[in-house]
């Protein structure tokens, strides 16, 4: 697993016991969350504006996710979609005969042109701002999947011991041009080399990644 860990990061540092580690980790999240608002608030409400007037239907999408433990919870985004996105999912499988729970696409027909750009500049995730204040999610962390536990293989589950957070080791280092078995490894990864440094090291190149685009769609 060391292989996927940036190389700075592969001599492990003694690490502080996990409920020290978790109690760090919980006030960085929300010092990091208080200290953005200035810049995210009117981020926030001019991306609202954007997208109830681009198409119709409500300006926030909700959506199920896995989350520590495999618990499920409501984690919330920008729409990005039309409303009736969720009926058109099933034909666009066939269509294109994907298969797997990790459905995405790379031209999908249902993005609209503000949702696209939400996309591309990752502002769509800005909402989840809200989950890390409430608990359900942290800053770092593996990214909650929209299916649930029962569709993962047993090598899987072991990215479930953590908040799934809103960044995390893959998105820094490759995005979306990862399928789910090498997301899961990264993830994997980053928890048996979990740190505050680590943590913080991923929250920073995480601005760079988004600006790049790496792999974003």
């Amino acid at each position: 697993m060391t292989a996927f860990i940036p190389a700075p990061l592969q001599k492990r540092q003694p690490a502080p016991p996990p409920s020290v580690y978790h109690e760090q980790k919980r006030l960085f999240d929300l010092l990091a969350v208080i200290a953005s608002l200035p810049v995210t608030l009117p981020l926030l409400a001019l991306c609202a504006v954007a997208v109830k007037l681009s198409s119709p239907g409500p300006v926030l999408f909700r959506q199920t996710r896995t989350g520590m433990h495999g618990r499920p919870f409501s984690m919330l985004k920008f729409r990005s979609m039309v409303n009736n996105a969720s009926d058109l999912k099933e034909g666009l499988k066939a269509d294109r005969g994907m298969d797997g729970p990790d459905f995405k696409l790379r031209e999908d027909p249902r993005v609209t042109r503000v949702g696209a750009l939400l996309r591309k500049t990752s502002l769509d995730e800005l909402p989840q701002l809200w989950n890390v204040l409430r608990g359900d999610m942290s800053l770092v962390g593996p990214r909650p999947t929209s299916f649930g536990p029962d569709s993962y293989a047993l090598w899987h589950t072991e990215r479930l011991e953590a908040k799934p957070g809103l960044t995390g080791l893959w998105q820094v280092e490759k995005r979306g041009d990862l399928d789910f078995d090498e997301r899961a490894r990264l993830d994997i990864a980053y928890l048996r080399h979990r740190s505050l440094r680590l943590d913080l090291w991923i929250f920073l190149r995480t601005i760079p990644a988004v600006l790049q685009r790496q792999g974003a769609y």
